[in-house]
């Protein structure tokens, strides 16, 4: 059964760009509302234990050390279909393959350093919004 609710993280080659304001702007244009947000940093072994589903994959290293070189913000997003109509919000990971409007084609810079984070499916929006939230931090 479908949720309405979605995770997101804005990542740190945008935040370092000033980009968290335009970016949360989009969001709730496109009519999400924000159920919980952060800014926070991950360190090496958060951004590994986020990412452990890659591990074995040649960019996990790579992956790690850009998550945690600087601020993220970390946001629990609702509306309705809230995970197709957020990954339809944020684009194609690689920002060249992109639509226009959308998020990464407008902030992110490459495939590597892609602006956002959006979960893929409902079971992996619960489990990263509660890695990143306490119960008493969602609304």
């Amino acid at each position: 059964m479908a949720t309405n609710r979605t995770f997101t993280m804005i990542k740190p080659d945008a935040v370092e760009n000033g980009h968290i304001g335009g970016i949360l702007n989009m969001i709730t244009e496109a009519g999400f509302k924000i159920v919980s947000l952060k800014l926070t940093q991950l360190t090496v072994a958060d951004a590994q234990a986020f990412y452990a589903v890659h591990s074995a994959r040649p960019f996990y290293g790579e992956l790690v050390e850009f998550m945690s070189r600087g601020p993220i913000v970390a946001a629990i997003l609702e509306k309705e279909n809230a995970i197709e109509e957020f990954r339809t919000l944020i684009g194609a990971t690689n920002p060249a393959d992109a639509a226009d409007g959308t998020i990464r084609k407008k902030y992110a810079t490459s495939i590597g350093e892609n602006a956002v984070h959006g979960s893929d499916s409902d079971e992996n929006a619960a489990i990263e919004s509660a890695f990143h939230f306490s119960g008493r931090e969602q609304f």
